[in-house]
């Protein structure tokens, strides 16, 4: 462990900063809807903030919540949580929020995107902290994912491996009032990361390491590995129930085992011939040079640059590279071997 990490648990992070307080939740998808429940179980006084024609509007209400403009909520708000998309940080601070916010509020960001690259730019007097869960809303809201169902722990046979762990990120950008951090933890505790440790970094380390870690390895980098494996065996004569069944049906095992264990822990859990041929072919496939420019694009905004032009021109290139991962074979099958698995369990 770096001498440097700072990790904080529960009893590091007090929820007497948050008592009295109204926290505004910007956004009603998978992480405010996720948030905000888990605010509401741990009896802090949580509201949404959305637009006027939101469809997540009824959603809200139905879930018990009172439901403003994002203007109104972030009047309200003692603490204004934004969990809006991240291309919309920009639009929605500056014509919504900025214009009310008073000294000592503090705004909370789930990612570090908008505030490194600067895409917002906080007046001076508010405190500006990320808490940045490592997961989607879904398993936030459950609190813990599934322990996977087989039990053992030697290579060749099945193996238990524990739940997956939630833990989060920590950063402070501005601290006005003083309390930046203690707001933070206590934010992280009544929405649910602190039992599995709170991890301190920055603005900076977190956005640039969030998104090439999406982009390059765990989004981008395993899907299109996966496509190119499947259309590989495909083309060459498999069947496309063989080849799913044989590059995505047990990435979860494989990747529960890297977690538990680490790569190695890993290869001396699978096969030696598997293990052999992974030391061979595994840097055959994998081009870091590649990495190295996507690295360079995200750090020196081009990425950032781009999706915000995206974003403005109508997502044209988005929705077709969208479609054209819903139309392949390969999603086809998946939804199709789904069922046939589910049918067993």
């Amino acid at each position: 462990m770096q001498k440097n990490l700072k990790i904080y648990k529960d009893k590091d992070a007090h929820l007497r900063y948050l008592k009295g307080k109204t926290i505004a939740i910007i956004g009603y998808g998978s992480q405010g809807k996720a948030q905000a429940l888990n605010l509401k179980d741990s009896k802090f006084n949580a509201i949404i903030g959305l637009p006027p024609k939101s469809k997540s509007k009824k959603i809200a209400k139905r879930d018990g919540f009172k439901v403003f403009t994002t203007e109104k909520a972030a009047q309200l708000g003692d603490i204004i949580s934004i969990l809006a998309p991240d291309h919309l940080h920009q639009e929605i601070l500056e014509s919504q929020i900025e214009k009310n916010l008073k000294p000592n509020q503090a705004l909370i960001f789930a990612h570090g995107t908008s505030i490194y690259f600067k895409l917002v730019r906080p007046p001076k007097y508010v405190d500006v902290i990320l808490v940045a869960p490592h997961g989607p809303g879904e398993l936030l809201r459950r609190g813990r994912a599934c322990p996977l169902p087989f039990s053992g722990d030697h290579k060749g046979l099945p193996y238990r491996i524990p739940p997956t762990r939630m833990t989060a990120f920590l950063a402070i950008y501005q601290d006005y009032s003083g309390n930046a951090k203690k707001i933070g933890l206590a934010y992280a505790k009544g929405v649910g990361l602190t039992k599995d440790g709170i991890i301190q970094t920055t603005f900076k380390d977190e956005a640039i390491g969030d998104l090439f870690g999406e982009q390059a390895v765990l989004c981008g980098g395993l899907s299109e590995l996966i496509k190119s494996g499947f259309e590989t065996l495909v083309e060459e004569g498999l069947s496309p129930e063989n080849a799913y069944l044989e590059c995505v049906h047990q990435i979860d095992l494989i990747a529960n085992l890297i977690k538990s264990y680490g790569i190695t822990g890993m290869y001396n859990r699978i096969s030696q011939l598997a293990e052999y041929g992974s030391y061979l072919s595994g840097k055959r496939v994998i081009n870091k040079d590649q990495m190295k420019k996507i690295l360079t694009e995200i750090k020196n905004g081009t990425f950032i640059k781009d999706w915000i032009k995206e974003h403005k021109g109508g997502m044209r290139n988005y929705q077709r590279m969208k479609k054209a991962y819903q139309d392949h074979l390969l999603e086809r099958t998946g939804k199709k071997m789904r069922k046939i698995v589910a049918a067993f369990n």
